[in-house]
């Protein structure tokens, strides 16, 4: 990889590492149901008007989007508001590495070699050391809740491949950016069974309409486009060029600027088990998702990694 392609990819980690601090200031001001409905009609409205629907199967397409825009963020987002720290957040939310690797072992048939069956192991032991450690400090509810997004993630993971594997030809950011128009009315209905039918709107309303409002408008910028459209853009370009071993393991950098950031934004101090147990599932997620023969042209599963919260 080139030095200004390294750049490029490094560029990409601090704009997805960045965003966990777009989402928790996001959540302080709107409903997590209602923000990820917001987050993805920002996308979708453009979308449905400017960019043409890919050619895949319209059910890989809704499993892409009930996996990854649905249960990760709906998961994800309820764990940061009842108490998951953000720094946390982007590390445990990683585990939707594993959770792939054993996804499409069990639903494609992908054989699982020695190495992966090892780095899952690790992986496990690392989120095990994360749980016993929040068990002890405070509730185990927020973790197992970031890990439920992670497996909604996997699943978002298999539906992208499997529309990637029936039309190869398939541009995969343009599979990305329609699978933003799947999760936009679920979630609004369900924010409006659960949250209330106007408590969304009426906390729109008030961003809109005062000053108080303009982080969390802010927010959902940086999220829509930010680290959306321009990070998703990017990292298509990455893996256009070179292959999936050699970009993917980029994305293990995350949690270190979600961390970092979130210590130095929020002053959220995690605690060394919490550190060793995320040093831990980088390296068993790094291990499980590396270890497969890379191609030098783009696999249809590529596209799981476009876009990160």
């Amino acid at each position: 990889m080139t030095t200004r392609d390294r750049l490029l990819g490094l560029t990409v980690v601090v704009l997805w590492g960045l965003n966990f601090l777009a989402i928790r200031i996001g959540l302080d001001h709107f409903p997590p149901f209602f923000f990820v409905a917001l987050r993805f009609a920002v996308i979708a409205i453009p979308v449905l008007i400017f960019i043409p629907r890919p050619a895949v199967r319209t059910r890989w397409l809704l499993l892409y989007g009930a996996g990854f825009g649905i249960a990760q963020f709906a998961f994800l987002f309820t764990a940061m508001r009842i108490g998951m720290p953000t720094g946390l957040a982007s590390l445990v939310l990683q585990s939707s590495a594993p959770f792939t690797v054993v996804l499409g072992a069990m639903l494609l048939g992908e054989r699982l070699r020695a190495v992966q069956v090892a780095g899952l192991a690790v992986a496990v032991a690392g989120m095990t050391i994360i749980g016993a450690d929040r068990l002890a400090t405070a509730t185990l509810l927020p973790v197992l809740l970031t890990l439920a997004g992670g497996l909604g993630w996997a699943f978002g993971n298999i539906g992208a491949r499997r529309a990637g594997a029936d039309s190869p030809g398939v541009d995969p950011l343009h599979l990305t950016l329609w699978m933003s128009v799947v999760p936009v009315l679920p979630m609004l209905a369900l924010s409006m069974l659960v949250e209330g039918p106007g408590t969304g709107f009426r906390a729109l309303g008030t961003a809109v309409s005062s000053t108080a409002g303009l982080p969390a408008l802010a927010a959902l910028g940086y999220i829509a486009i930010l680290a959306t459209v321009c990070g998703s853009g990017l990292w298509t370009y990455l893996m256009s060029r070179y292959p999936a071993g050699t970009v993917a393991p980029l994305s293990l950098l995350v949690p270190v600027v979600g961390i970092a950031a979130a210590w130095l934004v929020f002053d959220e101090q995690p605690s060394a088990a919490a550190l060793l147990g995320g040093v831990i599932v980088i390296a068993g997620a790094f291990a499980a998702t590396t270890s497969r023969r890379s191609a030098p042209a783009p696999e249809p599963g590529r596209s799981a990694r476009l876009v990160q919260v």
